[in-house]
């Protein structure tokens, strides 16, 4: 199964007066990278929501925000800054006495400076809680995979078609090889005839020797097998239920390495050519899997 790393996906969910809202932004990464953005009475449970990340995330780095809000009776308190009162209640008895003023010290006068009472939030048990924010986040990893999915289907619907290509140009290649010796035997009576200028009788089966050790050192019949092998493992490794970003980008690597010693080994130009289009659809590959789960 191709899966994107890439997404964004958002659930909300709410029990009683408890309202949860979880918002997860996903990007590229090599390994598995969680960032957590929790309330301060929450982060007790900071260890419980990366495992169930883990749990149903491979890689990729995942920016996760989750907000709380408790509006039951009690959650919200008041709590009176004594430091602040004093301290206002002092500047303006210094101002009265300077500006020999009459008017009174009032409530509402201290209170219109402000910061003296604050609201203070009171944080509802964490554990208490957590069945809610695991639902909401369960919902939103489904979210998220839905969308990862969907763009996945876009992705391996590219990379067959390359896979496809790369196979046809694998059948070409072999079918060139089956002519090496008939083309090095060519290769070698127009060149001696060239040094020559046609002088000296060639010898056909000293010819025929020197042809077939050209042949035999240009082999790619391994080489060949491999490639059609890792080909058929890159299609069931996408087909699989598993995510496959890594096992597949190594499959690239060795595809590369395969197709880097053919073209070392074969002189001919038809053959080169098709070995170096292949090599740029795997850069193409390569390039898209990056963004493979």
């Amino acid at each position: 199964m191709i899966k994107s790393m890439t997404g964004f996906a958002t659930a909300e969910r709410t029990v009683q007066d408890i309202s949860v809202t979880v918002d997860i932004h996903a990007y590229n990464s090599k390994h598995l990278d969680v960032m957590l953005r929790v309330p301060s009475g929450y982060m007790l449970l900071e260890e419980k929501l990366k495992a169930r990340i883990a749990e149903r995330i491979a890689r990729g780095r995942m920016e996760v925000k989750i907000q709380v809000k408790d509006q039951s009776e009690g959650a919200i308190a008041f709590e009176i800054d004594h430091m602040r009162a004093k301290a206002i209640q002092s500047a303006l008895t210094e101002l009265k006495n300077e500006f020999n003023l009459q008017n009174d010290i009032s409530l509402e006068l201290l209170m219109s400076v402000g910061g003296i009472i604050k609201p203070v939030e009171t944080v509802t048990e964490a554990e208490s809680i957590w069945p809610v924010i695991q639902e909401c986040l369960a919902v939103a990893l489904n979210n998220l995979e839905t969308m990862q999915k969907k763009e996945g289907d876009f992705i391996a619907g590219d990379l067959e078609k390359r896979l496809d290509y790369i196979e046809d140009c694998i059948a070409e290649i072999e079918n060139d090889t089956d002519e090496l010796l008939s083309h090095y035997q060519k290769r070698l009576r127009d060149r001696i005839s060239a040094l020559t200028r046609d002088i000296v009788e060639i010898d056909a089966g000293r010819l025929a020797q020197e042809a077939a050790f050209l042949a035999d050192r240009s082999d790619i019949s391994e080489e060949i097998v491999r490639a059609k092998s890792h080909v058929q493992q890159f299609r069931h490794i996408m087909d699989s239920e598993e995510p496959g970003g890594r096992k597949l980008n190594f499959l690239l690597q060795e595809l590369h390495r395969e197709f880097n010693t053919m073209g070392s080994k074969i002189g001919q130009a038809d053959t080169s050519h098709k070995i170096v289009d292949v090599k740029s659809e795997l850069e193409k590959i390569r390039e898209q899997i990056q963004n493979v789960e």
